[in-house]
């Protein structure tokens, strides 16, 4: 009989992998989490304002930090490593998605009713990451509620629900979420850095919430710890695990009776790619594997203001709009982007991608200063305004485990465009929201030019690629995050939902993973089980 070291392991922590833990290890499942990034202290996060190398996780080049942002052929995406995952850069925005999402064919005929099925677990999440509707709205928001008008739109717009602690500004307070089990918590600061990790006790991070539970209750969770590759064995399997940059460094195999993939959706497909196609020790993963690769049909603009305007006060993302109905904008303060002011560039319609990046390339050209000085503005991030365009219309790309065009020894993960629904990477009605919110404010309107030059969509809300089917011809995963082919393996991230949302994914992410926790396997007979947590009403209004 194998002799296993954890009843379940969780590869991941952000918004799947906190929930896992948590869940089941109330459901008295011993739980290990293993997460390649690492454990942030609050000195961790206020030393990555001002030195690259605590800020950008790129381990080979001895940047260590979290943030990240890849580029692939078809699509740039942004993300974050470390214990809470996504959570770390994450703005906070807690939306659940319209009825065209529950009723979208890739996934309707899997349930009777996929909004009626969700509507609890959206309803706990929301509590657990202490949800309350945003009240500071500032000049900014009044910028997007002009532009809203502008284009017909103003009724639609409002402030957003939040996942932030606003308590009394800067007054630290034991904990009013989870009647004292959780982390003492401080006042929102209202200074719009929640996209560089919340040092200040104030965003509601799965590190204070989720993961700070699992791990009060028993559950282990191990940061640096990268898994390589995933192995069956009788009634169980066993995880090969490295250092994900000292070599020097040996960790042991860890053997348990279930996994949970949860490291997003590209650690996830990388993960089961290598074990299916490299190692062979997953042969029977989908074909589906890596199909159906949504990117929330987004695109990110920017607004420039003049000398001597401050939009910074607030948290990230404070209001919102629908300028048609399957469209949603938020605004973003930027403060500690830093990086942005290499990657704007002049505004620039066109649905050709050659043909946009030669007007870009001539704008550019043409006035030369006008970049340079934008670029080079000072106060940079105080002024800017970064916009956020998402739409539930329907696209698709694909990730293959191919050679690197830059190291063909290797084998990474590529895109590749899926003909006739290929991901936008020009959203007329982005641009022209932009255009009027500029007006509005007196700001100069911006694209990135990694949509303009490099022809990408642009996203920090990547979905699918490990999508739920009804069988193997259809889907990676069963309606109970199982993979088939491999029972006691399981995805509970981003990768498995199947459609666009529209909106930001975080709260829907956190439900499915509620629901998936709450259909997992009994834990063996004799074990202690704990009565799920909830956050209290008080916590939750706070």
């Amino acid at each position: 009989m194998t002799d296993f070291d954890a009843d379940v392991v969780v590869v991941g922590s952000g918004f799947g992998g906190a929930v896992a833990a948590l869940r089941l290890t109330e459901a008295g499942h011993r739980v290990v989490v293993l997460e390649r990034g690492q454990r942030l202290s609050d000195a961790d996060l206020l030393r990555a304002r001002k030195d690259p190398r605590a800020y950008l996780w790129q381990p080979g080049a001895g940047l260590r930090g979290f943030f990240w942002q890849r580029i692939f052929k078809d699509v740039g995406i942004i993300g974050a490593n470390g214990v809470g995952g996504g959570s770390i850069v994450w703005a906070g925005v807690l939306l659940e998605p319209g009825d065209a999402f529950y009723r979208d064919p890739a996934w309707a005929h899997l349930a009777d009713d996929w909004r009626s099925e969700l509507a609890p677990h959206y309803a706990r999440a929301a509590r657990m990451l202490g949800r309350v509707t945003n009240a500071h709205l500032g000049p900014m928001d009044e910028h997007l509620r002009t532009a809203a008008r502008a284009v017909g739109a103003e009724h639609t717009f409002g402030p957003v629900p939040l996942a932030i602690h606003f308590g009394t500004e800067g007054v630290t307070e034991p904990d009013p979420f989870f009647g004292g089990e959780g982390p003492e918590r401080t006042g929102c600061r209202l200074c719009g850095e929640c996209l560089l990790g919340c040092p200040y006790g104030a965003k509601n991070q799965l590190t204070r919430n989720y993961l700070h539970l699992a791990e009060r209750y028993g559950a282990q969770i191990r940061a640096e710890h990268e898994v390589t590759a995933i192995t069956p064995l009788p009634g169980g399997y066993e995880l090969t695990v490295g250092h994900p940059w000292r070599r020097d460094v040996v960790r042991e195999p860890i053997r348990a009776q279930r996994v949970v993939l949860a490291g997003g959706v590209l650690g996830s497909l990388d993960l089961l790619f290598r074990c299916r196609d490299e190692l062979g020790t997953l042969p029977h993963v989908s074909r589906q594997l890596g199909r159906h690769v949504r990117t929330n049909s987004e695109a990110l603009t920017a607004v420039q203001q003049p000398p001597g305007q401050d939009l910074s006060h607030g948290p990230t993302i404070t209001t919102d709009f629908h300028p048609d109905a399957d469209t949603h904008v938020t605004q973003n303060r930027y403060v500690g982007g830093w990086h942005m002011r290499f990657q704007i560039g002049p505004i620039v319609d066109g649905h050709r991608p050659g043909r946009r990046a030669l007007r870009t390339v001539g704008a550019i050209l043409a006035h030369p200063l006008r970049q340079l000085r934008a670029m080079g503005a000072r106060r940079f991030e105080q002024r800017l305004t970064v916009l956020t365009v998402m739409q539930r219309l329907d696209n698709e790309l694909s990730f293959e485990l191919r050679r690197s065009p830059f190291r063909p020894w290797r084998r990474v993960l590529r895109s590749r465009s899926v003909t006739g629904r290929e991901a936008p990477s020009f959203l007329p009605v982005a641009n022209e929201v932009t255009r009027a919110y500029a007006e509005a404010s007196g700001g100069t309107p911006f694209n990135l030019l990694g949509e303009t030059l490099g022809g990408l969509s642009v996203t920090a809300h990547i979905l699918g690629g490990a999508v739920m089917g009804s069988d193997a011809a259809e889907g990676v995963v069963d309606v109970r995050h199982e993979v088939f082919g491999h029972p006691g393996l399981y995805v509970a991230d981003a990768s498995t939902i199947p459609a666009n949302l529209g909106v930001n994914p975080s709260l829907t992410i956190t439900a499915m993973a509620e629901r998936f926790a709450a259909g997992f396997p009994a834990a063996p007979a004799g074990r202690t089980r704990r009565v799920p947590v909830d956050a209290t009403a008080a916590g939750s209004a706070s």
